[in-house]
């Protein structure tokens, strides 16, 4: 293997997780997809992907190939990026993975507005409800929000990000005044499932003061849109970001909850592989998307 083509395309075929999704984003046809592959495998006398009509396992060696050949390739575009650079513009492809609601609400715009002022740049935004999986390997930036797990990725703050307990108006009504966060426990809750995490224990700190309380909920989802929707239409408490309910509390269709006890905050941060070494780029890019949340993100303007 002499070509970096043969590693970007091993590289799609571990994203795809499929020869079919495979050749979907190659613009080839299955056939042609297998064809490539099996050629690959012939020169290097190894087989790379054991693959199945239901399912695709790389070996040991096609795992090392795409594990060492992704660094080598990011080297690779980083140095003719660089070069490129020096002669007056960006180039390249900036690959960005993100929350679902964040990243329609506030990262479109973002991506949008980088890649009009740096036309020979392209972007790639995939927004999902786990931003963080093992693919978040093969994207430049990846955009979480809220606690880190053990991780590799290199953070940068973005932007400061409470977390609050809210419920309608209408909801209130029919439910005692609340004095502590144990009061939860008995009043419907809506949870968010994202990020593997246990959704239904919420956590609560006033001063040295702390209470962890299990919600009960007959309602979740893995959108924060939905939560949202379903809090505004009185079907129950929430605990969701600042950034998404903040226009709702100014409105009035929600009411926050326990102010005097503080939920653990869900701060925005950016992920990156490593701090040196970044193509120009990538490097820019992050420090567009830091200014358009300076010095106050927009839920706290």
């Amino acid at each position: 293997m002499n070509d970096s083509n043969d590693i970007r395309f091993l590289l799609t075929i571990q994203e795809a997780g499929s020869l079919v999704a495979a050749a979907r984003r190659l613009g080839l046809s299955p056939p042609a997809v297998t064809q490539r592959l099996q050629q690959i495998e012939k020169r290097l006398d190894t087989r790379l992907v054991d693959r199945t009509a239901r399912r695709l396992r790389f070996t040991e060696e096609g795992l090392l190939l795409c594990q060492r050949g992704a660094h080598l390739v990011q080297q690779f575009d980083t140095l003719f990026e660089d070069l490129q650079s020096r002669r007056g513009g960006l180039v390249g492809t900036v690959r960005v993975r993100a929350p679902l609601g964040f990243g329609r609400r506030y990262l479109a715009s973002v991506v949008s507005g980088f890649q009009h002022d740096h036309p020979d740049v392209d972007i790639e935004l995939t927004l999902t409800d786990q931003p963080l999986t093992e693919s978040a390997d093969r994207y430049d930036v990846v955009v979480h929000i809220g606690e880190l797990p053990a991780s590799n990725l290199i953070g940068y703050a973005i932007a400061p990000n409470a977390r609050f307990v809210c419920a309608s108006p209408a909801l209130l009504k029919r439910v005692p005044n609340l004095e502590t966060p144990d009061d939860l426990a008995h009043l419907p809750c809506i949870v968010l499932r994202e990020n593997n995490e246990d959704a239904s224990l919420w956590q609560f700190r006033k001063g040295r003061t702390a209470r962890s309380v299990r919600v009960s909920s007959k309602l979740s989802c893995n959108d924060g849109e939905v939560i949202r929707r379903w809090a505004c239409e009185g079907r129950g408490v929430i605990l969701r970001s600042e950034w998404d309910v903040a226009d709702d509390i100014a409105k009035g269709s929600l009411v926050r909850l326990l102010p005097a006890w503080k939920a653990n905050d869900a701060d925005v941060i950016a992920l990156t592989h490593n701090r040196a070494g970044l193509p120009a780029r990538t490097r820019q890019f992050m420090q567009y998307l830091q200014a358009q949340f300076r010095p106050q993100p927009p839920w706290r303007s």
